[in-house]
């Protein structure tokens, strides 16, 4: 491609630019309208978007943040591995490759479909979804207690599911014959399929409209206009070397805590992020690939330098990540990567804190970090069929400098998912769900001047015997961070009761732990830290808080320094 091949107003760039900006968005809502699987049409557990011929990215939709670069990645990947005239069109690679090639973990299934007009190659539709199953040895494949990649499912090293249009159909027999689900998986992969197809024909349509020779250099200038933006506003932050030290809690087989550390260095020209000197790779499945740090720490750019930009290549062009080799946030074959998101979370998390203090306006106090997640199998108490809840949970955000953190959304990484509906859960799968409400906890978790979010309580009665659910809640023993005074916030942690009464736990993590009929999973998330002296908070605002439950009496008295009447919620300040 070559940058000056026409000369274009800036009119005809700008629409140019936003029909690609659309058809990343069709492509996004195709994948939704299609799926099989919940944690795709109601989690919105994938991103879809659009590379140039070389693989930078040019437009993304996603509801993962965490996705963010990973699709330019797998492009690379497959050009890499198909140089020349290997690629044809009706070509789809799948890549699931947690190591190179966008890779996160094996549940997360790329798809690559280049696009050609005139025999030339112009760019390539990508997408990334969260199949319901990839195989291995536990339902739903991602797991804690992993000690190497082939007990997490089928990979697959960038090869070609259709060739020249036509399926490949002996690795739709593989596959078939190794998920759980496959109904859900092969029906997942065609949904994918058909959102590529909605790329190719929309860029298809600009060529034809336009020319390939504009659509070239519109691209050109879409790439080099984010790279502008992000170099105005890298002026703009404060400038030298900033630090930060954190702990992944566990690898999910009973080690750590593993230290893990940031030294950001911020110039007019660049964002630097050191992570030398972390945790190297460990032997569970909590470990991050350098896709996922690399999409991590782009989040987390974005967030502190344009959160409203489109996002493409050009934007991340002042970014430049260090890491040492085999890390926990650079791992390498074969150890397990089922649970990457808690070290993509940590990892975000440690810029995140070394530069709050310092960009107020843009960063908050610590949320509850932690994907949360949740797999439960067992047996439907109506049909007798098999079912599987996989899903992440929601939790509390840390405080700002201007108002309170918001209460039961999702982690930094999670961006715009959702949970599966409680009527969706108890028709579909074999539990009640007898709680889901904000967790109170009673204990001055993120108070300050202004308050953490809360956390959520949300409570899977099973109705059959022998079900099993995998919890994966970091941020269990180091909590969200307050800022200026503000207080830590409150764990991530969950709890069974039985049926006879009895309870166990809390526990963090936990693999595959039986339910009976009647029992009861309490997931509990923690509250965000607090910022600021929680005495400068007005003491109108915390009676208004005790009176909506956020607060007891005694916590206004102990932590506020406000005397509460309990009938009237009348208030007095005191000293504390």
């Amino acid at each position: 491609m070559t940058a000056n091949a026409v000369k274009l107003d800036p009119f005809t760039l700008e629409i140019v630019k936003d029909s690609l900006l659309a058809a990343g968005d069709e492509m996004f809502i195709a994948l939704a309208r299609t799926s099989m699987s919940p944690i795709i049409y109601e989690v919105l557990d994938y991103a879809s978007g659009l590379t140039d011929a070389e693989g930078n990215l040019l437009t993304q939709g996603n509801g993962v943040t965490g996705f963010i670069g990973m699709l330019s990645f797998m492009v690379k990947e497959t050009l890499a591995k198909y140089p020349g005239d290997k690629l044809k069109e009706g070509d789809v690679i799948i890549i699931n490759d947690p190591y190179q090639g966008g890779g996160s973990h094996l549940s997360d299934v790329g798809l690559v479909m280049p696009i050609f007009h005139d025999n030339n190659l112009i760019a390539f539709a990508a997408n990334k979804a969260h199949w319901t199953e990839v195989g291995g040895k536990d339902p739903g494949s991602f797991t804690n207690d992993a000690v190497d990649i082939f007990q997490e499912g089928l990979q697959f090293p960038c090869i070609k599911l259709f060739n020249e249009g036509v399926v490949n159909e002996a690795l739709v027999e593989i596959i078939s014959a190794n998920v759980r689900f496959p109904d859900l998986s092969l029906g997942d992969m065609y949904a994918q399929v058909a959102a590529l197809k909605t790329g190719e024909k929309r860029v298809k349509e600009l060529c034809e409209k336009y020319s390939s020779e504009v659509i070239q250099s519109a691209i050109t200038y879409h790439l080099n206009h984010g790279e502008k933006i992000s170099r105005a506003e890298l002026t703009k932050l404060p400038k030298g070397d900033f630090y930060a030290e954190d702990f992944i809690d566990t690898d999910g087989i009973g080690n750590g805590p593993f230290p893990i550390k940031v030294k950001v260095t911020i110039t007019d020209e660049e964002f630097i992020c050191d992570f030398r000197g972390s945790s190297p790779q460990v032997p569970g499945p909590m470990n991050c690939s350098f896709t996922g740090l690399a999409s991590a720490v782009r989040a987390i750019f974005l967030a502190i330098t344009n959160p409203d930009i489109d996002v493409n290549d050009g934007v991340f062009r002042p970014l430049k990540i260090i890491v040492d080799e085999k890390s926990i946030m650079s791992a390498e074959r074969p150890v397990p990567v089922s649970n990457y998101f808690e070290t993509l979370l940590g990892s975000l998390d440690l810029i995140w804190q070394a530069l709050a203090p310092h960009i107020p306006n843009r960063l908050s106090a610590g949320q509850f970090l932690s994907v949360c997640a949740v797999t439960l199998s067992g047996t439907h108490h109506e049909d007798g069929e098999s079912f599987l809840i996989v899903e992440p949970s929601v939790g509390g955000w840390g405080a700002s400098n201007n108002m309170d953190g918001a209460s039961g959304q999702f982690c930094f990484s999670d961006g715009e998912t959702y949970n599966v509906p409680i009527e969706v859960a108890e028709t579909r799968y074999g539990v009640m769900i007898d709680e889901y409400s904000l967790r109170i906890d009673g204990d001055g978790s993120g108070v300050g001047q202004y308050v953490g979010g809360k956390g959520v309580i949300r409570s899977y009665r099973a109705m059959t015997d022998n079900q099993l659910v995998t919890v994966t809640f970091g941020r269990n023993k180091f909590l969200p961070w307050g800022v200026n005074g503000g207080h830590q916030g409150s764990p991530n942690q969950f709890i069974i009761k039985k049926s006879d009464g009895t309870e166990d736990g809390p526990f963090g993590v936990y693999p595959r732990y039986k339910l009976m009929k009647g029992d009861v999973v309490q997931l509990m998330t923690g509250a965000g830290g607090g910022y600021g002296d929680p005495n400068l908070r007005p003491p109108e605002k915390v009676a208004q808080d005790v009176k909506n439950g956020y607060f007891t009496i005694e916590e206004a008295r102990k932590y506020f320094g406000v005397e509460i009447d309990s009938e009237t919620y009348s208030f007095r300040k005191i000293e504390i």
